[in-house]
């Protein structure tokens, strides 16, 4: 799994952050997601596609 986001799309509303916070964060200045790990291990991948499904600008895509 490779996880890419478009910071361009995010409206920084956290929700990757509550759903994976292993592998996302926000930016202190805007709130704009930060990804830590764009290739999470096998366990964080039920909680990646959670951050992807919930993503309200739809800004995380994965790539199996």
């Amino acid at each position: 799994m490779k996880v890419v986001i478009d910071e361009e799309k995010c409206v920084a509303a956290g929700q990757c952050v509550a759903a994976a916070v292993d592998v996302f964060d926000q930016r202190d200045e805007d709130g704009v997601v930060v990804l830590l790990n764009a290739t999470p291990p096998a366990e964080l991948e039920d909680d990646v596609r959670q951050a992807a499904a919930v993503c309200p600008a739809l800004a995380i895509t994965i790539v199996d």
